[in-house]
């Protein structure tokens, strides 16, 4: 079964627009988990819109399934993932004020910055991910940096899905076969929601983990939040 982790960046967002701790990033982290998702994503940007530092070291000592922290890899980041050390190190290449992330690595022009992003993640004992598009041959590159998984980014099969989904999901079972014979793993993430998540995991072979934040808080919100991930989890199996 494909993997369930929830990005909790739009419960902190929510906390943020209002002050105080409500609501509680860490106590929703508890319960998501106790509702059966198998993981916690978070990505703290460095404007702090969101998630803050803060909350990715607090995060640690409640996260008992898959912690798995997402940015770019500048020194910042890079410091603060060695220190909290989370299960996985997921690299996104969003410069500083994007809204959210919207493209994969070219990890053939930055394959030295990666490399040695990758190297030091590594170095301490965490797995290293890397936010790719579907281009196979990129998906070679980012095999050579020495990461151990691609994320891949789901936007473009979101968009196409209700219009054509063979046509739409075509490119990630190639991405994902691929990165199979590179012995990279894969995980997904981006706009996965209750409509298309099914299809893309029954049609996109061996995906590990799928990372859902804003369709799922959402969702939420009319269903319930210990309703809603067992909807998730149930649409993965």
């Amino acid at each position: 079964m494909t993997r369930l982790s929830v990005n909790v960046n739009k419960l902190a967002t929510l906390r943020n627009a209002r002050g105080g701790n409500n609501p509680d990033v860490l106590r929703w982290a508890e319960e998501i988990q106790r509702f059966g998702a198998h993981g916690i994503t978070v990505h703290p940007r460095p404007d702090e819109r969101h998630i803050r530092r803060a909350d990715a070291r607090a995060l640690r000592a409640v996260v008992t399934t898959e912690y798995n922290i997402e940015g770019f890899p500048d020194a910042a980041f890079l410091d603060l993932v060695c220190e909290v050390r989370p299960d996985q190190v997921t690299l996104v290449p969003d410069p500083p004020g994007v809204l959210t992330s919207n493209a994969g690595w070219d990890a053939r022009g930055r394959k030295d910055e990666l490399k040695a992003a990758v190297a030091r993640i590594r170095s301490e004992g965490l797995r290293a991910s890397l936010f790719m598009g579907t281009d196979t041959e990129q998906i070679a590159h980012a095999a050579e940096t020495g990461a151990d998984r691609i994320e891949l980014y789901t936007e473009p099969y979101a968009a196409g899905f209700s219009r054509d989904p063979r046509a739409a999901v075509a490119p990630f079972v190639r991405a994902a076969e691929r990165a199979a014979q590179l012995g990279l793993g894969v995980n997904a993430g981006h706009d996965l929601d209750l409509q298309n998540l099914r299809w893309f995991v029954q049609h996109v072979p061996e995906v590990l983990e799928v990372s859902i934040g804003h369709a799922l808080i959402c969702d939420a919100l009319l269903h319930g939040m210990a309703n809603t991930v067992q909807l998730y989890l149930r649409e993965l199996r």
